[in-house]
């Protein structure tokens, strides 16, 4: 049986559901996982088959107002407190790890080059590393920073025997950035978002709450607010829609750099003030199910991405999607058939895609019943553990 340590930080959001969810394949598979998080674990009231070790004392995931609104002095003095913090955290995990010597540590996203020092520090005492790397751009920074990112990151993804990476398109553009051994990398679906099924969540939906019609077509965008997610181009493409289309778009997340007052103020400018919903907090997750069970269609308009949970979730729940053709984005929607591929930055076309199922409702449906069944079928988390289990069995220690 083979023993994994699967390392994920953020005890809250997407990436500790993708953890979860992975432990439990790999489990299912006949591994004996133990997932590493964070202390704010948020996820203690689902079933686990695997163990839990909440001992990562960080900062929160998810970042409160207050935490949000420190001025510039506060700012510089919280990282460089958390830099201190973090590296005491990491220094604990990687003597804990070395201890009880694991036969694979797979990480999750390596958010600083400067953990390379831990992870050589494994390898030397003969550990094997890999990742299941979701990110590999720094998204919100500028052209320069991220060059000077890739040029530090390199030495972190020497580190790893394995990089599992979600879509041929992210395995092609990784190593274009990253010099490695191509035989080094191993494509992997990004699984489904089954656990939100499981979760004993209110039931119904909630258009109720945010004063929809109860036949009334939505468009829904969900996750963080950031600059990249192009929540500004779903505004403009929702105002460019025909004048007879029917509905409102209901935007939900967490503020990452975009305010919830700029998309309403963004809204009012257009001219659509009164159509858009804009809930800026980070969901519970028993209010997910019924959030995407109001959706008529949801929005991905990323101007960057590699692949998407919020994808996931909505084939989960039945919806179909409209998405720009970024990363792993142009595998897993099957154009005209779960949901529709637009171009980014071309908020023309993304509107002439969300108008095209906003007005036909039965259109919708179908392509969220084919979304249903491609989310059990091509991306049922039982393949994607044996693929990566197979590929760990072939490492050389």
């Amino acid at each position: 049986m083979t023993r994994i340590a699967l390392v994920e930080q953020d005890g809250a959001g997407g990436m500790i559901h993708y953890a979860y969810q992975l432990a439990d394949a790999l489990t299912g598979a006949g591994a004996d996982v133990t997932l590493h998080t964070g202390r704010r674990y948020e996820l203690r009231g689902l079933p686990h088959r695997f163990q839990v070790r909440d001992e990562m004392n960080l900062w929160p995931a998810i970042e409160s107002p207050r935490q949000r609104g420190l001025g510039a002095i506060g700012r510089k003095l919280r990282r460089t407190w958390r830099a201190m913090r973090y590296a005491v955290v990491w220094h604990r995990l990687t003597r804990r790890l070395i201890g009880e010597r694991p036969d694979v540590v797979l990480f999750s996203t390596i958010r600083f080059p400067f953990q390379v020092v831990f992870l050589r520090r494994l390898r030397r005492h003969g550990l094997v590393l890999a990742q299941v790397c979701h990110e590999f751009e720094a998204r919100e920074r500028g052209r320069w920073s991220r060059a000077i990112s890739r040029r530090l990151s390199l030495a972190v993804y020497r580190t790893f025997s394995v990089v599992f990476l979600h879509g041929e398109q992210n395995r092609k553009a990784f190593l274009g950035h990253f010099p490695i051994d191509a035989d080094r990398t191993r494509v992997i679906h990004h699984g489904n978002e089954s656990m939100f099924l499981r979760l004993a969540d209110t039931g119904g939906d909630l258009r109720r709450r945010y004063g929809l019609g109860e036949d009334e077509p939505v468009a829904l965008f969900f996750g963080g607010l950031r600059p990249s997610k192009g929540i500004l181009d779903l505004i403009d493409a929702f105002a460019a829609m025909p004048a007879a289309t029917p509905g409102r778009l209901l935007v939900v997340g967490q503020p990452a750099g975009i305010d919830p007052a700029e998309v309403r103020s963004r809204a009012e400018q257009a001219g659509i003030g009164g159509r858009v919903v804009v809930d800026g907090r980070y969901l519970p997750l028993e209010e997910v199910g019924p959030l995407m069970r109001t959706a008529t269609v949801v929005v991905l308009p990323y101007r960057s991405a590699t692949a998407s949970g919020v994808l996931q979730v909505a084939f989960a729940f039945g919806r179909p999607v409209v998405a720009t053709a970024l990363g792993a984005l142009v595998e897993d929607v099957e154009h005209g058939i779960t949901g529709l591929l637009v171009h980014p930055d071309d908020p023309a076309e993304l509107a002439t895609a969300m108008a095209s199922l906003l007005r036909n409702p039965d259109r919708a449906r179908r392509m969220g019943t084919a979304a249903a069944e491609a989310a059990v079928t091509r991306f049922g988390w039982e393949p994607i553990a044996a693929d990566i289990l197979e590929a760990l069995a072939e490492v050389k220690p």
